[in-house]
């Protein structure tokens, strides 16, 4: 059976000024291509899904979210699968006495190498000290109580994980927006997909 994953929905307004949430297109279509089902939820009836879904994924945004925090608590203390991105990354950094601050140098998307702790999740799962991921963040991870698993060639953290879960793990890239065109995009997304289906 394939595991209901639930995407943490982002706030937003509509044209017209209503208020709406969203999730991205591209996570949507990389749960559905790695055999898992996406729902969307808000986080905060995040309660109401604990015995709904087998995952969840924190999307990129803005702006750390206070109700973000409290999901991820309640995820982590419950030690569901967990996979953040880009600001979903630095909001789990964040909850575990991260300290976050500005960056203008991984602005433009543009492709780098970073490097892999081989004593990770990440290289576990990528089986590679070195890979390209691409980049447009303008606030980075300068700390935090997690474990480090990747940085930049330029010393950024991209990839942090808490080694005591079954799937914590956070990313700086957008592995979502390249999922067709890159093997390691694809495995961490087929990868999380198994173990939330993992009983």
């Amino acid at each position: 059976m394939k595991p209901i994953i639930g995407i943490i929905l982002r706030d937003d307004k509509s044209a017209n000024g209503n208020d709406i949430k969203y999730a991205y297109t591209d996570i949507i279509s990389a749960i559905i291509k790695s055999n898992g089902i996406p729902i969307g939820i808000d986080c905060k009836n995040i309660d109401k899904y604990l015995d709904i879904c087998q995952g969840f994924i924190l999307q990129g945004g803005d702006d750390i979210d206070e109700l973000d925090l409290k999901a991820i608590e309640i995820i982590k203390n419950n030690d569901l699968p967990l996979l953040g991105i880009c600001l979903g990354m630095q909001e789990m950094a964040y909850y575990d006495e991260g300290i976050i601050y500005d960056i203008n140098l991984h602005k433009h998307d543009n492709l780098h190498e970073i490097i892999i702790n081989k004593d990770s999740l990440l290289y576990k799962i990528l089986g590679c000290v070195r890979t390209l991921v691409n980049s447009r963040h303008s606030s980075a991870v300068k700390s935090t109580n997690l474990s480090v698993s990747a940085v930049s060639e330029d010393n950024v953290i991209e990839a942090i994980e808490d080694k005591d879960k079954r799937f914590f793990l956070g990313v700086q890239w957008h592995p979502e927006n390249m999922y067709d065109g890159d093997l390691n995009s694809r495995k961490i997304f087929d990868y999380f997909i198994k173990i939330c289906n993992d009983k």
